[in-house]
């Protein structure tokens, strides 16, 4: 198969490549019902299947074959991103049986050699009750204004939920919604929404230009992608508090946590006035994980924590006591907040994971045990 050097991995959407011969491992990893391909020289490629890495039936990768198949992938900038930074981020765009699939792709480099790591994204966004996620999620799509943050590690699930919530609001409102990624992962289908979706990069040079473009192009509802510095977290919380809903997402291990995770980014002497900005901006952090499950059919279901921003937990945050955000979440269960214990419950009970399972993740084993035995857990005083 003839390879054309230097080819754009991202056509822009309906846009005709060049076709790549890397383009049969994507294919294979679509039929595989894969979530990740991993390349790495000397190893057969990888695919994640429900959370599993599993060797394709092939021969190993030399260094000769990687750079031949993988570089074509890259466009002149991600070319020169990759050279001087040694590793590049785009995306992907496959054709299988008249379907199209989009791939979040890593091209790096370890000791010496180029290696990838690519991300299926699906063509299709679930709604809530598909991905087996809490009837809450649906308000915190309603405000008119604010913060919401989707916090988890890699792998997640973040991109499938925020994407399912920006989805819902396209389908209940006429409104504006603009994304800033880098690069663009899921594709809208408008419905009552008007959606503009910019690439970093792409359409934009970066996205500190792409937060000053936004300011004039009258959004109701902004993604901004990942909270990865402060220049980001105070653009995007600007935005919320000049009558935005913003949504992004945070490497945090879980929904109190990221409040410390988002003042780790600044120096000690700003963090009470952020302290200000996050309690008075912000409506929700989502926190997940991505659990194997038991219910055929189904591959993955989320064990989710949630907590909204009552006058409880602003007061905590305000005041510093983010020790005492747990059993905020606890005591304000009626109010749709919920932690990791008792999603776990709830899924071992409706028999989508096994026990082991949860109890493998469980924060607190002992908690968990006592809530599948129908007892509830004490609360300290918080006020």
């Amino acid at each position: 198969m003839a390879v054309v050097e230097q080819t754009n991995t991202a056509p822009r959407f309906g846009r005709v490549r060049t076709e790549l011969e890397i383009d049969k491992i994507f294919r294979s990893v679509v039929k595989l019902g894969g979530s990740d391909l991993h390349m790495k020289v000397g190893k057969p490629p990888y695919v994640r299947v429900n959370g599993s890495l599993r060797p394709m039936n092939r021969e190993p990768i030399d260094d000769e074959e990687m750079v031949r198949i993988c570089f074509p992938m890259m466009d002149e900038r991600n070319r020169r991103i990759f050279d001087e930074n040694g590793g590049a981020d785009f995306a992907h765009v496959v054709e299988v049986d008249g379907k199209t699939w989009r791939f979040r792709v890593n091209l790096l480099q370890q000791m010496g050699h180029v290696g990838l790591v690519a991300r299926r994204v699906n063509n299709w966004i679930p709604d809530f009750e598909g991905l087996n996620l809490p009837p809450i999620m649906v308000e915190l799509c309603k405000f008119d204004q604010g913060m919401v943050l989707l916090a988890g590690v890699t792998g997640s699930g973040k991109t499938t939920t925020i994407s399912s919530m920006l989805n819902w609001i396209n389908h209940n409102y006429r409104k504006h919604i603009l994304t800033l990624e880098d690069p663009i992962e899921v594709v809208f289908e408008e419905d009552k929404c008007l959606i503009n979706q910019r690439e970093i990069g792409m359409d934009v040079k970066d996205f500190e230009i792409g937060m000053k473009h936004a300011v004039r192009e009258d959004p109701d509802v902004m993604l901004v992608g990942e909270m990865r510095d402060k220049e980001t977290f105070l653009t995007a919380i600007h935005a919320a508090e000049t009558g935005h809903l913003v949504f992004g997402t945070i490497h945090a291990s879980s929904a109190p946590t990221t409040i410390g995770r988002i003042l780790d980014l600044f120096p000690q002497n700003m963090h009470n006035a952020l302290r200000s900005a996050i309690a008075f901006n912000m409506k929700g952090i989502v926190a997940q994980k991505l659990l194997p499950s038991i219910k055929p059919g189904v591959g993955r279901v989320p064990t989710v924590e949630i907590m909204t921003f009552n006058p409880t937990v602003r007061k905590l945050v305000l005041e510093g006591h983010d020790e005492k955000l747990s059993d905020a979440i606890r005591m304000c269960a009626n109010e749709g907040m919920q932690d990791f214990t008792m999603s776990l419950q709830n899924l071992v009970e409706t028999e989508l994971i096994d026990r082991a399972t949860a109890f493998e993740v469980a924060p607190n084993v002992e908690a968990l045990k006592m809530a599948l035995k129908g007892i509830s857990i004490a609360t300290r005083g918080i006020l």
